[in-house]
């Protein structure tokens, strides 16, 4: 099943009463993430690790693992990219301030763990800029940051020199949808 499109504003989106649980979505994307080379161990590390950056961080868990998803597939040997402001980007969330190990699998948690808190801080921040509010309006919003930088707010899927189809990704996700 393909994703559906969403784009307008945040209230065009589904709401978080539609969303799956955090262990319906990550389930449902065991078999994609060990495609990319991760190790059983790899992926339990994960699941260990968004539950950690959840509780610590206060990022909804279901919303942290769907944008690792959306960003390396899972993949914790993914390779570092360079953003629309051109900084490097890597680790499970490619996120700035992320440790990354390229084409590197079997990682120990802590490794693990330090991708993970390095995205969902970044991610933390762009939730504070929109009023750090735990609905789904805040986090699409919150979304269009992380990927972009920028928000048109009127419209979503306006990728201001990123990823159009980002937030609308992640909608899909959150509702236990996956490629």
């Amino acid at each position: 099943m393909g994703f559906t499109p969403y784009s307008g504003p945040a209230s065009a989106f589904p709401p978080s009463s539609t969303w799956k649980t955090f262990d319906e979505i990550f389930n449902a994307n065991k078999a994609e993430m060990l495609q990319t080379g991760d190790t059983e161990s790899d992926v339990s590390h994960i699941h260990t690790a968004v539950l950690q950056a959840a509780k610590e961080i206060g990022v909804e868990e279901r919303v942290i693992f769907c944008i690792i998803m959306q960003e390396s597939t899972g993949n914790v040997g993914v390779g570092t990219t360079i953003d629309n402001g051109q900084k490097p980007t890597g680790g499970l969330m490619q996120a700035e301030e992320s440790p990354a190990f390229p084409g590197q699998h079997n990682l120990p948690q802590s490794d693990i763990t330090a991708m993970v808190m390095a995205g969902t801080k970044h991610f933390k921040g762009n939730l504070e800029q929109e009023g750090d509010a735990d609905n789904a309006v805040t986090i699409y919003e919150a979304l269009r940051l992380y990927n972009s930088g920028r928000i048109d707010k009127r419209n979503l899927s306006n990728p201001e020199g990123a990823t159009a189809s980002y937030v609308s990704d992640i909608a899909n996700r959150l509702q236990g949808r996956t490629n």
